[in-house]
């Protein structure tokens, strides 16, 4: 609050509508005194004159009437100035409106040591500052006319008058503007005889505060004789409009602990009444606090401001120790300054008490137990703690960790999100053999840092105890894979290897078995007693269950437990290459035409399923023995390819042409194929091979596709 001083001396802003004429320049109309100065009283007394005022309009004072800028006061016909209720405040400034059908004027009442307000009316009628009470002839005299809002029926209502002094004869007044011939049309209206102006409905201020409208005088044709002159209508506020909160939901949130004192938020309402008087100047409280505990006032508004600030102590804003972190207050907003006639508002603030990790999470015991079987991984038990903190927050929030017993990182633990358990879990399998017991430290801390005065204490450890369970495990075969390498096409009943297997469950003293598991050609056996694998077919590295010359087989080891444990090994064998497959050729068939002046006939590959140096270079030859030598040749190309050629044209016929390829295994491999060539008609573009007896190849089309195939090697 801003401390009390005396006002200044204020000029009363006034204005007088004129209706003299030249006689009676020497009458001034309006107040006589415009400001009056009086001293704040404890209290205004109902009824108790505090002033008299003197009007007058020059004519007789004809329908006098008074207005009072406070709705507390009136005044009476003879002028004296009372309260209609004892009140104790309303302000630093009261102003007083007298109006007659000939003149109006406005006088001041300012109060020494009143309570200070937003503005006043002096802003809204500054129109007196500048325009004077007129004390000589003129031709339109025009004044401002002042308009209270919301006024009641009836309708039209006389507001003021223009005068025209030298208003030739038949001449009429004219009034123009928005709120007459402009949209909105028809508020005002003046008499184009008297030049009384009036108003034809009630004024909304918050929709219109002014309007200006322009009066002109006219002769019967309607012509312009003097103006247009501007009139201004101001329309005088009543607080007819409630403070609203308009930028809710207000949510507000303050750490626990805080000082007294501290800021949470703001609240600050809109009021659409004139923000220059006291109708739109707001004052906050809290109407209600829920819940009311541990304090009914554990919160303050700033009445003029509308911060939300703590007023309770520190320990008092203990998150865990109060009955619902939330609070709801009721907010009210009053307009007039919080005075007892002011319209008000409410809204509801909903203030959150946050949490801070005051609290260290603690172990719910000292000891934990857990029980395992040897070779299994997953969760064994979950570790319980407690935490008085926000369950929503990182205050809350465990994080675990193993700092001792966990030297072969055999176990992990993770938090149950939900619960906030620590689960401990195996990932590496446990062997019973080798520890049968293992005793784990683990610590818990909460994600967020704890306050500085606050620290994890010997609740925040705790020992687990695990104990391994012996069962029967599978025998395990050494090394694994087992791998071997031999060639391919060696004797049935080869020895290829003896499997060697072991029982982890040595203190059990029990015997293995072996069997084949899975022998995808049927090749191989082994002895059940010493686990000695030999063949039983021959071995071929061509086989389809060969990949990159390397065979798999599975082999199983069952103990002699109840019941008993199976182990499986693999045995890879590496199929070294033998020269056991002769090279074929391909195509098979080509074709020609009998007068081609290319005797090209075709190129033939060579292709053999074995491996290098079994393979190329690949050696082409023609089967001499049962072709003549006077009509085919074949030429080397490459290693693997040759090109068959006719050494003369031929007849239209079928020929069989035998093709020897040999490859270059040591010893070499050498096959026969019948090379079936067609001998065709070829005329104006079409290829006949019909008396050929033989399918529709073009020798054209065969060389081509040959030399595709070339290509690609």
């Amino acid at each position: 609050m801003q401390p009390t001083t005396p006002l200044v001396l204020c000029v009363l802003l006034s204005q007088v509508l004129l209706l003299t004429s030249a006689e009676d320049l020497d009458c001034t109309p309006g107040f006589q005194q415009k400001v009056f100065h009086i001293d704040q009283p404890a209290e205004f007394i109902e009824d108790q004159a505090i002033l008299n005022l003197i009007f007058s309009d020059c004519k007789g004072n004809d329908k006098l009437h008074y207005e009072v800028s406070s709705p507390y006061f009136k005044v009476n016909n003879d002028g004296s100035l009372v309260a209609l209720r004892n009140i104790t405040a309303v302000g630093k400034t009261l102003f007083v409106h007298a109006r007659t059908p000939h003149a109006e004027d406005m006088a001041e009442l300012v109060i020494v040591g009143g309570k200070d307000i937003q503005g006043s009316l002096q802003d809204i009628f500054k129109f007196a500052r500048t325009s004077p009470v007129p004390r000589q002839k003129r031709s339109i005299v025009v004044s401002p006319i002042l308009i209270p809002e919301n006024q009641r029926q009836p309708f039209p209502k006389d507001v003021g008058r223009v005068v025209d002094n030298d208003r030739p004869e038949g001449s009429k007044f004219r009034l123009t503007g928005k709120g007459v011939d402009q949209e909105p049309k028809g508020i005002f209206r003046i008499n184009e005889n008297t030049g009384s102006v009036s108003v034809t409905r009630n004024l909304d201020r918050e929709t219109i505060a002014t309007y200006q409208l322009f009066v002109e005088t006219i002769d019967v044709n309607g012509k312009t004789l003097e103006g247009p002159v501007p009139l201004e209508v101001i329309v005088i506020d009543q607080n007819d409009n409630r403070p609203i909160f308009r930028e809710g939901p207000y949510i507000g949130h303050v750490m626990e602990g805080s000082p007294t004192g501290t800021t949470v938020m703001r609240m600050t309402a809109f009021d659409a009444d004139d923000p220059a008087t006291d109708n739109a100047l707001l004052r906050y409280n809290i109407r209600q606090q829920t819940p009311d505990k541990p304090s009914p006032n554990m919160f303050y508004i700033d009445p003029e401001k509308g911060d939300i600030v703590t007023v309770v102590s520190p320990a008092l804003l203990d998150r865990e120790t109060l009955e619902n972190p939330k609070y709801e207050l009721i907010i009210e907003a009053q307009d007039m300054a919080g005075q007892d006639v002011g319209l008000t508002g409410t809204a509801t603030a909903t203030i959150m008490i946050d949490d801070k990790n005051d609290h260290s999470p603690k172990f719910t015991k000292k000891e934990f137990q857990a029980t395992v079987e040897e070779g299994a991984v997953g969760v064994i038990v979950n570790l319980t703690v407690e935490d008085k903190d926000d369950p929503a927050t990182g205050a809350w929030r465990a994080a675990y960790t193993i700092i001792n017993g966990n030297p072969g990182q055999s176990f992990e633990i993770h938090t149950n999100p939900q619960t906030n358990e620590g689960m401990l879990s195996v990932v590496k399998p446990l062997d019973y053999e080798i520890s049968a017991f293992h005793t784990l430290l683990i610590k818990v801390e909460n994600e967020d840092p704890l306050v500085p005065d606050v620290s994890y204490g010997p609740s925040s450890t705790a020992t687990v105890h695990i104990t391994v369970l012996d069962v029967n495990e599978g025998p395990v075969f050494y090394p694994d894979p087992m791998m071997v390498t031999r060639q391919e096409n060696i004797s049935v009943g080869s020895v290829l290897l003896t499997v060697n297997a072991t029982d982890p469950d040595s203190l059990q003293h029990q015997t293995i078995r072996y069997s084949v598991y899975k022998d995808p050609a049927g090749w191989l056996s082994i002895n059940p007693i010493n686990g000695t694998v030999d063949t039983t077919a021959v071995l071929d590295r061509e086989s389809p269950f060969v990949h990159d010359s390397v065979y798999t087989a599975l082999f199983l080891a069952i103990d002699s437990g109840n019941p008993p444990a199976t182990g499986t090994g693999t045995l890879l064998i590496t199929l070294e290459d033998v020269n056991d497959n002769a090279p074929f050729i391909y195509p098979t068939v080509a074709e020609v035409c009998d007068d081609a002046k290319n005797l090209s006939v075709v190129i033939l590959g060579a292709s053999d399923k074995d491996l290098h140096p079994n393979t190329d270079p690949f050696k082409f030859e023609i089967h001499k023995q049962t072709v003549p030598d006077k009509l085919w040749k074949i030429s080397k190309i490459n290693n693997t390819h040759a090109l068959v050629s006719l050494l003369q044209n031929l007849n239209k016929a079928n020929y069989h042409l035998p093709i020897m390829v040999t490859d270059s295994g040591k010893p070499p491999m050498t096959n026969i194929t019948d090379l079936r060539i067609q001998v065709c008609s070829c005329k104006n573009s079409k290829v006949d091979c019909n008396a050929a007896g033989a399918p529709h190849f073009s020798a054209a089309a065969v060389l081509l596709l040959s030399l595709f195939s070339l290509a690609r090697l």
